[in-house]
């Protein structure tokens, strides 16, 4: 089945909102969100500001669809592990091997929500949205947890969400080659010791 112009242009991205969200992932991770402005993002992405506020109406907009990026690139990753394989044991090692790997070649200044969070401390779509990406993933590992017959996958999933953010803001603080192994070790060590 063939897909229509205007049905893929709705579905991809035009190149000029591509540039934009391409610039604001880039500079928002690593500078942080307001210490860059949208002329800089502007700038960088090569559009007009005509563009830009035709594209996301502003700023918030920007921020709202680079932290849906970072969302839909997890569930892109868990959405892979489950096409690799439908054990729930190996699916649990596919996450740790996964998040390991997020510390050493991804995120290196620390996890994108927790470093939104610190700059939108109040109620409101930033937020909202960082929480809906939190509960997911919480909610995403625990039914993991209790498929792979886990005692307190409740338990497990808090664990192991305490542990990639201890993990991700660790990485950027000791480097990544001393945290990222201490993070699959211990995530190991939580899943084993929850082994009916």
């Amino acid at each position: 089945m063939s897909t229509t112009p205007a049905e893929a242009s709705r579905t991809r991205p035009s190149p000029a909102r591509q540039r934009l969200l391409d610039a604001a992932t880039d500079l928002f991770y690593s500078e942080g969100i307001h210490s860059v402005g949208v002329d800089r993002i502007i700038e960088q992405a090569g559009v007009t500001r005509a563009t830009m506020y035709k594209q996301f109406e502003g700023k918030e907009g920007l921020v709202l669809a680079y932290l849906r990026g970072e969302d839909q690139g997890l569930r892109d990753l868990f959405a892979q592990a489950g096409a690799s394989s439908s054990d729930p044991e190996v699916l649990l090692e596919l996450v740790i091997a996964g998040i390991e790997q997020d510390i050493r070649e991804r995120h290196t200044r620390g996890c994108p929500f927790i470093n939104a969070a610190a700059e939108y401390p109040d109620h409101g779509p930033v937020r909202d949205l960082i929480d809906d990406h939190r509960e997911w993933f919480r909610s995403t590992l625990e039914q993991l947890a209790a498929a792979a017959g886990l005692d307190d996958p409740a338990g497990v999933a808090a664990s192991l969400v305490l542990l990639r953010d201890a993990a991700l803001v660790g990485g950027y603080l000791d480097g990544q080659e001393r945290v990222a192994p201490a993070f699959a070790r211990t995530a190991r060590g939580v899943i084993a010791s929850h082994r009916a």
